[in-house]
């Protein structure tokens, strides 16, 4: 359905709370079966928990880890972590801090350049992420092309038809919209999948409440 880009993916959300850690891993673990080497990068991470050595616990960053079969450490997957559950330029300031767009490109950089990178953003498309950037801005940096995570509920065709407008402007290609089913839905005539279709031109794939991603890769 996508034809394999080798520089990567952006990968972002309709808005919070979608399922795109989920799905950053359903990717990797598709583009590991198909002998691709990956570097995976989740620069910026708030809500991470106090540990008590007073070290903070990655959720989102461990399971990127784990997808790519631990090639990498956290810290190089996650620099940029805090314990507050905000915004991460917010969280930031809670503990004396600054992060600047210029800190998460440059933490995006690949190890190895012939490497294929998955980036995974944090909250929407539009979402604050540094004092000076929006993930936005921050895809349009890594000029990546960008996988949409959309939860799959009523809503769901707007939220994906700004996110995908949004992409748009910056320039940047709509790899795919990946309509995650966050939790099980009991209306079976919704299909998002089939109205979406009649609205935009990219390849758009669902994905099962708690089940694997199909094969998004030509």
């Amino acid at each position: 359905m996508i034809t394999l880009d080798d520089n990567g993916y952006f990968i972002t959300g309709s808005d919070t709370d979608v399922g795109k850690t989920y799905i950053a891993c359903e990717v990797i673990r598709q583009l590991r079966q198909r002998g691709v080497d990956i570097e995976t990068r989740k620069p910026a991470e708030s809500g991470c928990v106090l540990s008590a050595t007073g070290d903070l616990i990655t959720h989102d960053a461990a399971a990127l880890q784990q997808a790519n079969d631990n090639h990498e450490g956290i810290d190089r997957i996650a620099p940029y972590r805090f314990h507050a559950a905000l915004a991460p330029h917010r969280a930031a300031r809670l503990e004396n801090r600054t992060l600047h767009l210029e800190e998460l490109v440059e933490a995006c950089r690949r190890d190895q350049p012939e490497h294929c990178l998955v980036v995974e953003g944090a909250g929407g498309f539009y979402s604050p992420l540094a004092e000076n950037g929006l993930n936005a801005d921050l895809a349009s940096a890594l000029q990546l092309p960008v996988i949409i995570v959309v939860n799959d509920r009523i809503g769901a065709i707007n939220q994906a038809l700004m996110t995908t407008e949004a992409v748009l402007s910056r320039q940047l290609r709509v790899a795919a919209i990946i309509l995650n089913e966050v939790e099980a839905q009991l209306d079976e005539t919704m299909d998002n999948a089939t109205d979406l279709k009649a609205y935009c031109n990219v390849p758009i794939a669902c994905c099962a409440h708690s089940s694997p991603l199909p094969n998004l890769f030509s």
